[in-house]
């Protein structure tokens, strides 16, 4: 059966419910839940995505939204489908934009807006995996502190949203923010408005979400989107089970507990390896020495990087730029 509403984690269905003019009250509502009172917004104005560095030789930052709020708050909205190389450098990265931008010509005293980064991930941190706790929150809010673990600066904020991790059903939803959540996860799953969904902020959001109401080439481009993330999510999932298989039998041969969690570890390390060359082998034909190398030496977190590389370059020495 084809799916009636769109996926919010493909690129085109979070721009389309998110980033248009016409959707800004769902982009309010959404993060509004997740704002303290004082820096709720009211109106919100969309910024470009592209920020140029302050000279040529600075690299470019893209952001998925770049907004601000009426009352000069800024913030930044990313979607990351699938774990990425220094993932969190980026996200600073990115939040030095808004706070340079505030700079004014002249006489200043260097009072600044907030700055909220906020990233909604498919996935989780490693760091998370084993601790039991972690596995089951939702919201990572990020604040400078100092060595007393009091709050230094409130005006920078990183809000990360493992929504792997939210696990309840439509009819176990309470508050809005649990009802924000519910949607990213399953809206492409549903046929119809649930019950407790029945708002108007989210009855005008399932209109705008049918696919049946897209002109043809909105539906192409959607169609689009969705083969890219379908193509990321398959070969993440396969690098993760077939690591796991791998780690299970390494550990079974070391016949101890210390040995099956470093040979789990180790497996899914070398899964993704496999993984990649298979990938490779298929798309651009056997992998060079070199390469074959350089996939050996590399870490978990460059191998989750150009897994998801490989599904936009051309060549296989682009996937490792």
């Amino acid at each position: 059966m084809k799916e009636r509403y769109i996926n919010l984690f493909t690129d085109f269905g979070f721009k389309k419910i998110f980033g248009e003019e016409s959707s800004k009250p769902n982009l309010i509502s959404f993060l509004n839940t997740l704002l303290p009172e004082r820096h709720h917004i009211a109106e919100l104005t969309f910024s470009k995505n592209e920020q140029q560095g302050a000279t040529a030789l600075d690299r470019k930052a893209i952001f998925d939204l770049n907004c601000s709020s009426s009352n000069g708050d800024h913030f930044i909205v990313e979607l990351q489908k699938a774990k990425q190389n220094y993932f969190k450098d980026r996200s600073l990265y990115y939040a030095t934009f808004p706070i340079q931008q505030q700079a004014e010509k002249g006489e200043w005293d260097y009072k600044l807006a907030a700055v909220y980064t906020i990233g909604i991930l498919d996935f989780c941190f490693e760091e998370d995996a084993a601790n039991p706790e972690s596995r089951r929150e939702v919201i990572h809010q990020v604040q400078l502190k100092n060595q007393h673990n009091q709050l230094f600066y409130d005006k920078l904020t990183f809000i990360y949203l493992t929504l792997p991790n939210f696990r309840k059903t439509d009819d176990e939803l309470e508050t809005l923010q649990e009802k924000w959540f519910y949607l990213f996860r399953h809206l492409h799953e549903l046929e119809e408005i649930p019950l407790r969904l029945r708002e108007r902020v989210f009855e005008r959001l399932f209109e705008q979400a049918q696919i049946a109401r897209f002109q043809p080439e909105e539906r192409a481009a959607y169609e689009s989107s969705l083969k890219y993330y379908r193509d990321l999510k398959n070969v993440v999932d396969s690098a993760r089970e077939e690591g796991k298989e791998e780690g299970l039998v390494e550990g079974r041969a070391e016949g101890r507990a210390e040995g099956r969690a470093q040979g789990h570890v180790e497996g899914e390390v070398q899964g993704q390896r496999n993984m990649l060359i298979r990938q490779i082998t298929k798309k651009f034909g056997d992998p060079s020495a070199e390469i074959q190398q350089q996939i050996a030496k590399a870490t978990p977190a460059q191998l989750a990087q150009w897994l998801d590389n490989i599904l936009d370059t051309k060549t296989a020495e682009e996937i490792f730029r």
